[in-house]
């Protein structure tokens, strides 16, 4: 008698992709689509879904960290082995969101929003051409933990919330969008996105009935414009929302650096661990410091229940991501 070994998949590993095409979305906007044969396996189908780069070193080349031992090694075994390499040889790592997804093509598109040649990520993308090779760490729709629709890293938690409040930066701009682009006629509210210039104003097709709002920032400090519009709809809005939350105790998920495996320098940011069951919901997301005056304004200032805000800070001023 025989017995046949059954494929076992993690939740999260390491695809080897390769630049399909690049184009310029805007100043400050490059959408970058990276192709492997693998993909068709990535385990979502967008949203806010975060992955990482392994941003080649100026050589080009990668250390070895084991993310393509057989069997794959789970996320924090290769990870504390590239946390402990030497500084000169252990290469950047970045955080992005997904803004679109191809499985039958075996392609994905991440839009880089570019803030010149000192972030490692913005260097890479303002140089990158066809053929150049990155490795994405993501998920694994053949997990029996992880897949399509089951997978970590999707923030994105409304319920049975249909009327909305999305804020954030350029950062967050493809999360927004690929949002946006999944809601039907169900969904309201309003939508508020921040950006360099009005040249970074980006076309987007939504059913939900949303009033998207760009700001443009031009020579502002960043996320003045987004602190005031955010004020400026607590003022119109806000009694109305938080007298219509439930208030209660809740225990939220306060993702630590460790835990988010974003490195140590890693903003926090904090979601509730159950979707809210009221009609209003909150996805905040970007600079650390701005968010995170946004979320106290919500919950502190207007009285809005916390359970029905997500809060994301994708990084911090003066401070780069696990680098």
């Amino acid at each position: 008698m025989t017995e046949t070994a059954t494929q076992t998949y993690p939740a999260t590993r390491a695809y080897r992709t390769h630049v399909a095409r690049v184009r310029r979305l805007s100043e400050h906007f490059v959408r970058i689509t990276f192709a492997d044969e693998d993909l068709q396996h990535f385990g979502t189908g967008g949203l806010d879904q975060r992955i990482k780069l392994m941003i080649p070193r100026a050589d080009g080349t990668l250390p070895d960290v084991g993310l393509f031992e057989e069997p794959a090694p789970p996320m924090m075994q290769w990870y504390t082995r590239w946390r402990e390499l030497p500084d000169e040889e252990r290469n950047a790592m970045r955080t992005y969101t997904v803004r679109a997804v191809r499985p039958e093509a075996g392609e994905i598109d991440v839009d880089f929003a570019l803030h010149g040649a000192d972030g490692p990520a913005s260097a890479w993308a303002m140089g990158a051409g066809v053929g150049n090779e990155m490795v994405i760490i993501g998920p694994d729709e053949r997990s029996e933990t992880g897949g399509r629709g089951r997978s970590g890293g999707i923030e994105w938690n409304p319920g049975e919330a249909t009327t909305l409040l999305l804020a954030g930066d350029e950062t967050a701009a493809p999360a927004i969008c690929a949002i946006l682009e999944s809601l039907d006629e169900r969904y309201t509210g309003h939508v508020f996105i921040e950006v360099p210039s009005a040249d970074d104003i980006l076309p987007l097709q939504t059913r939900a009935a949303v009033q998207l709002n760009w700001l443009a920032r031009g020579e502002r400090e960043h996320g003045e414009m987004l602190t005031k519009a955010i004020q400026a709809w607590g003022r119109e809005h806000g009694a109305e929302v938080a007298g219509g939350t439930q208030n209660g105790s809740i225990a939220y998920v306060v993702r630590s650096d460790e835990e988010s495996g974003d490195g140590a320098e890693a903003p926090l940011w904090e979601v509730p661990p159950e979707s809210p069951h009221g009609h209003w919901y909150a996805w905040l997301a970007g600079e650390a410091g701005t968010i995170t005056g946004l979320r106290r304004y919500l919950v502190k200032g207007l009285g809005i229940d916390k359970k029905c805000v997500s809060f994301m800070g994708y990084w911090k001023m003066g401070r780069a991501e696990g680098s």
